[in-house]
């Protein structure tokens, strides 16, 4: 099945768009939190920073899962994923309660300061990892190289954060519920087809060859 580059394209500039604004939100959250003002930065969290990280950190799995660079081969890749993973559990569970702790007492904590620039030091790294992309590939890297996903995939890498961003802001909470659904799809059955399809062996043996290729007596 054919990709479409300019839709894998589009995943891509989404990406970019959403690490930036997820990186910078986080810039923010050290400025407001540093001079005082925890209410606004608890609102910054869940209305622009939360769904801004949900939609980076799915397109950039979206892109590894469905593409060649895969989420094992590469160490700089490896890397990221696990960064990614840490910034959005520690976001969650972390710093977004304490966030809501500060709003309602009016105080600041100095581990709260600390995580947010933990955060944007964190996106800068995976920034220049995408750039430099450094390392060899990773002992678990497999033989066969995989396939490109079909377009649909990159269609519904744009579809799924943009439903969920709108469903979120209607709701009042982030609600990252399609971007899931995409990314089990992805994982459980797409990127298993494509591997299978990856180590299928060519249709052209070299019994096939053409006569006039064998030598003659």
């Amino acid at each position: 099945m054919k990709t479409s580059p300019r839709w894998r394209q589009a995943v891509v500039w989404l990406h970019v768009v959403s690490s930036v604004a997820w990186m910078s939100q986080a810039l923010a959250l050290v400025v407001l939190m540093s001079t005082g003002a925890p209410a606004m930065a608890d609102r910054l969290d869940s209305v622009l920073l939360a769904p801004m990280a949900n939609v980076s950190a799915f397109t950039g799995l979206l892109l590894a899962g469905a593409t060649a660079w895969g989420y094992f081969r590469h160490w700089w890749v490896l890397t990221k994923f696990a960064l990614t993973l840490i910034q959005l559990y520690a976001g969650i569970f972390l710093l977004s309660p304490a966030l809501r702790d500060s709003a309602d007492t009016g105080t600041v904590a100095w581990p709260q300061i600390a995580g947010a620039s933990l955060m944007a030091s964190a996106l800068a790294f995976q920034a220049w990892l995408s750039v430099a992309k450094p390392g060899r590939r990773t002992p678990w890297s497999p033989t066969a190289k995989p396939l490109t996903a079909p377009t649909w995939v990159f269609v519904a890498g744009i579809g799924a954060p943009v439903a969920d961003v709108a469903a979120g802001l209607a709701l009042g909470y982030p609600l990252p519920a399609l971007e899931l659904v995409t990314l089990i799809v992805l994982l459980g059955f797409e990127r298993r087809r494509r591997r299978r399809r990856a180590q299928r062996p060519s249709a052209r043996s070299p019994r096939s060859a053409p006569a006039a290729s064998r030598p003659t007596a």
